[in-house]
């Protein structure tokens, strides 16, 4: 259903009972559109950012078996110890970097790994950048706790790839942090080694942080090597690196991410964790452990699968008129342009509203992306091929010239 008028009031109103930093938050784009598309028949949607595919069945099984040994109470409060040392061992032989339980904190999804690393060194008078478009929590939870955020702009004809100079350029004396995405919500655009690289030499020398949501890192096409912040930086000093199962195993509703630091920087998140969510969830932290021992079967099947959702919806945006694509090689988005000063919030709500398609506008994501759509392929070919059979007919009838 349309947003309510208590939804509207909770962002927007002025009354005093709310903290006026919540008026830095936008009411978010996407729960905009999925709401509408509720109240409309026969809706395909491109909007979800979440896999489609069933999670593991030894998954499944070990949270049961979590759930029917009595493992419903807390954990400790950096994570089941299982799953931490799990962690560690698996980070540390991906990347060759030797970690302990002591440098990891299991969240309540990664949601909550970024707001912990973001608020907790958010102050008035820090300077933050951020990749513009980007997934929508960074730069609302830096406002909203004072920071100041410059946003790098990206665009489709560079395949939105992040210029690391632009990024260095946009270094001030107060710039605190610096907060990448790889592959990034909502491009797919995987940042090479170079890129990564270059950022985190200058921020060391710099002594900025580096912050990485790196929440994809498993979908990545075309047999391409993940290159990890943990795998380039010198040491995790200044570096907070956040992932979770939600997308490398259908987990998403499971709620289970993990911010990797510092010990230092960890032993101070855990207690700030204390006052947020306090422990993930038991059983499935159980879940997560039987994950990391389930071997690739599972990623290297939806690889197959959604690079064929990749491969056809790259054709389908060639063959549809107003749309400037690319070849995303990482996550399952794709975020083509329209024309220069098309507003693709109204297209996309056309779009909806005349199709039945649900996309995503660019301006959810940033403040250099108003003419833009994100795609989400994390649903059926046969979803895609209907959803385009819509589309470009629509699009040969507009005129935005």
């Amino acid at each position: 259903m349309p947003l309510s008028n208590m939804d509207i009031e909770m962002y927007e109103s002025e009354d005093p009972i709310w903290n006026p930093a919540l008026r830095t938050m936008p009411i978010p784009g996407i729960r905009k559109m999925v709401n509408l598309a509720a109240s409309l028949p026969d809706v395909i949607h491109l909007s979800i950012g979440q896999p489609d595919l069933p999670a593991p069945d030894t998954v499944i099984n070990a949270a049961v078996e979590a759930f029917q040994a009595g493992q419903t109470g807390y954990t400790m409060d950096a994570g089941l110890p299982e799953l931490l040392e799990s962690l560690a061992l698996y980070y540390g032989e991906r990347y060759q970097r030797p970690l302990t339980a002591d440098n990891i904190l299991v969240t309540t999804g990664a949601t909550e790994a970024v707001y912990l690393a973001l608020t907790s060194v958010s102050a008035p008078g820090r300077h933050f950048i951020v990749p513009d478009p980007a997934f929508m929590l960074y730069a609302p939870l830096i406002r909203m706790n004072g920071g100041e955020v410059t946003e790098v702009p990206t665009r489709a004809e560079h395949n939105h790839q992040l210029d690391p100079q632009e990024v260095l350029d946009a270094i001030q004396p107060n710039t605190y942090a610096i907060v990448l995405n790889s592959p990034s919500n909502p491009t797919g655009t995987l940042y090479p080694k170079e890129t990564l690289e270059a950022i985190l030499q200058e921020a060391a020398y710099r002594d900025i942080h580096v912050i990485s949501d790196e929440v994809y890192d498993h979908l990545i096409y075309d047999g391409k090597t993940y290159p990890s912040v943990l795998a380039s930086c010198s040491d995790l000093d200044n570096v907070m690196v956040i992932s979770s199962f939600s997308k490398t195993y259908s987990m998403a509703g499971l709620r289970i991410g993990w911010l990797i630091a510092s010990q230092a920087a960890i032993k101070k998140l855990r207690r700030y964790h204390m006052f947020t969510t306090t422990v993930a969830n038991t059983p499935c932290q159980w879940a997560g452990v039987a994950a990391l021992h389930h071997g690739r079967e599972f990623i290297d099947g939806m690889l197959a699968e959604y690079t064929r959702r990749r491969d056809r919806i790259v054709e389908l945006v060639e063959q549809t008129p107003w749309l400037t694509g690319y070849k995303p090689e990482g996550a399952f988005y794709l975020f083509p342009s329209l024309p220069d000063g098309v507003n693709g919030t109204n297209v996309a709500l056309r779009l909806l509203k005349e199709t039945g398609v649900c996309t995503i506008p660019g301006e959810t994501f940033g403040n250099h992306c108003s003419n833009a759509l994100r795609l989400s392929y994390s649903t059926s070919l046969d979803k895609i091929e209907q959803a385009f059979e819509r589309i470009i007919p629509w699009m040969e009838k507009q005129d935005f010239g």
